[in-house]
């Protein structure tokens, strides 16, 4: 073994020595005769790891230097602390921000529960407005009430009774050759003792004036009062149409079929409709150029304005529902039949027994599908539908809503 030299069994020993007696753990001391190699030296020690920057645990050369084991096992722990530490703020981080990301739809949702909220609070405020106000609308509501008295309870009056005409006909028209002919004559006169009792108790203003397309005789610059009159006209005209129902309704079925009888009923409620949206023009065009009363030129010009678009607007409805006229006027004088007359052999094939009305066959008609039906029970199912109600063929190209004897409810306004 070559024994060291001397100098250096000497620095060994007191480095030792005061290390022991003056470091505490953790810290580096370098010894006060330091001294660095020439650099031909080649005694001086190479070390281990070149590459590591000096204070974390790298040798020096010379053995000038000397780093004791537990400093820098210290070091080394802080370090690797301390990235650990960098590690774990950045993954928390990374956590919070994909958390945040996850909870982007709670927060939308979040806000929309405030909007909800917002809605109902708003919601709430307007019934607490109601509850404050109610008083005072049901006074202000009483004052109208006796204001306008008698036109209200003529349009409930007038309302109740065409309902009741309505159902009244439809009931007996379905009843076919077992409707009651005095009922239908009760409704005659029930629907003409109305209408002239009307124009009765207002003879004074002329409101029959305007059946014929004529201005009775009223103030045109007050809004309500035409309103009142439209309506009571477009009333008058409904009874007037159905009292005609109840003439066709009280013919004998020697004298006009059910069949033929439906054609009628959808004849005349088209005639209706159409006439209905001719008799207001008189009374609102001169309603709407009544603003000439401003006596300005302003007034003129925007009364003869609003008159003119009233007319170009009722032009283009006439003219829009002159092609559904003009259809309902060919398949009244057309009549087309559903299917042809089955014969008795046929009729026995399903034991002469009609499945719309479970009686014996009256008028069997044979369908392009091979059904059998009476002439009077398909005619009425083919009022509503276009199909067989058996097989849901299609036999009829469009469907005849007033073939059943029924009133449009429409109220004719403008």
């Amino acid at each position: 073994m070559k024994p060291r030299p001397r100098y250096e069994r000497k620095h060994h020993a007191k480095s030792q020595a005061f290390g022991a007696s003056h470091n505490p753990p953790g810290t580096m001391q370098a010894h006060p005769n330091n001294r660095h190699n020439a650099p031909g030296d080649s005694d001086a020690p190479q070390c281990a790891h070149a590459g590591r920057p000096l204070g974390e645990g790298s040798c020096q050369r010379g053995g000038d230097v000397h780093i004791q084991l537990n400093s820098a096992t210290v070091e080394v722990g802080e370090n690797s602390g301390s990235r650990q530490h960098l590690r774990s703020g950045t993954h928390s981080r990374s956590q919070a921000h994909s958390h945040g990301e996850a909870r982007g739809p709670e927060d939308g949702s979040g806000d929309s529960e405030e909007q909800s909220g917002s809605s109902l609070s708003e919601l709430r405020y307007l019934l607490q407005w109601l509850h404050k106000s109610l008083p005072y609308i049901l006074i202000l509501s009483v004052k109208l009430l006796l204001q306008h008295v008698i036109g209200i309870s003529l349009g409930i009056g007038l309302l109740t009774t065409f309902m009741y005409a309505n159902k009244s006909i439809v009931n007996q028209v379905f009843l076919r050759e077992r409707c009651s002919r005095l009922h239908c004559a009760g409704l005659l006169l029930f629907l003409t003792g109305s209408s002239a009792l009307l124009y009765y108790t207002f003879y004074d203003q002329s409101l029959h004036y305007s059946l014929i397309l004529l201005s009775p005789t009223v103030d045109f610059t007050n809004f309500w009062e035409v309103l009142w009159i439209v309506g009571i006209t477009d009333f008058i005209l409904k009874f007037l149409f159905m009292s005609f129902k109840c003439i066709i309704l009280l013919l004998p079925f020697l004298i006009m079929s059910f069949k033929a009888k439906g054609y009628w009923y959808m004849l005349l409620e088209e005639i209706c409709q159409y006439y209905r949206k001719i008799v207001p023009i008189p009374i609102w065009f001169r309603y709407l150029v009544g603003l000439r009363e401003q006596e300005s030129t302003l007034g003129w010009s925007l009364g003869i304005l609003l008159g003119l678009l009233y007319l170009i607007l009722k032009l283009l409805s006439f003219f829009a529902h002159l092609k559904h006229f003009r259809r309902v006027l060919r398949v009244f004088y057309s009549q087309p039949s559903y299917g042809v007359a089955a014969s008795k052999r046929q009729c026995a094939d399903v034991d002469d027994i009609c499945a719309i009305c479970q009686a014996e066959f009256q008028k069997p008609v044979l369908l392009v599908c091979q059904h059998i039906f009476c002439e009077e029970c398909i005619a009425l199912w083919f009022n509503r539908e276009k199909s067989c109600p058996l097989c849901r063929t299609v036999i009829s190209d469009h469907i005849n809503k007033w073939k059943d004897g029924a009133t449009s409810v429409q109220l004719q306004v403008y």
